[in-house]
């Protein structure tokens, strides 16, 4: 059986991974339909771009996150002398690091969808005298949609198994920061198998259910 700090733990996971899923879903759209849709130049500049977090070390992505949210970064040092606020070692940090290393799933999941979307009837919208916004969100994205929940699916999974940004960006703070595979690693670390476990399945029941 789970204990009550561990069902707590179990439910600031869920928060980290719902927030960083909620931030990055306005953002992958964005891109997902500049990549599918748009004829911008640099497109091949933009897509190597959305692909660094999947490809590189989490822990250097964690690390990018720390030095532009520090308070000597430049969004950290605003945040700190405008409103008094500090995001790094937060569960706030901790989601930040979770949407950005599921982002480019997320990009990925819903260009594939958009792409599947006849451009005959976004045209047949916009000669209707609907604008390129109102196109996007009355035509591009309703017949998308299946590949959208499919994406924001796949965000949440995992942002709940995201582990190296998040150590490096939020820390490992017991009741505050620590997520599922924080607190797995610390109780491997320390040879308590039987919590590690009863975490795992409990992580791979959500995935599941995700």
């Amino acid at each position: 059986m789970l204990s009550f700090d561990e069902v707590k733990l179990i439910l600031l996971s869920m928060q980290v991974a719902a927030l960083g899923t909620l931030i990055g879903l306005p953002i992958a759209l964005w891109i997902a339909w500049l990549l599918a849709k748009s004829s911008i130049r640099g497109k091949p500049v933009l897509d190597t771009l959305v692909s660094f977090p999947l490809v590189l070390p989490p822990v250097v992505t964690g690390y990018v996150l720390l030095l532009v949210l520090g308070r000597s970064g430049p969004i950290g040092s605003i945040l700190h002398d405008v409103f008094g606020v500090d995001v790094v070692f937060t569960w706030v940090a901790a989601a930040l690091a979770a949407g950005l290393v599921a982002l480019p799933l997320m990009v990925r999941t819903i260009e594939v969808a958009m792409a599947g979307v006849d451009p005959r009837l976004e045209r047949a919208s916009r000669s209707l005298g609907a604008g390129p916004i109102k196109t996007f969100l009355s035509v591009t994205v309703p017949l998308a949609y299946r590949g959208i929940i499919a994406a924001i699916l796949l965000a949440f999974a995992r942002g709940l198994g995201e582990f190296g940004a998040t150590i490096v960006v939020a820390g490992n703070i017991p009741g505050k920061t620590q997520t599922i595979p924080l607190f797995i690693y610390n109780h491997i670390q320390m040879g308590d198998d039987a919590a590690a476990i009863r975490l795992m399945l409990a992580s791979m029941l959500l995935a599941l259910i995700s």
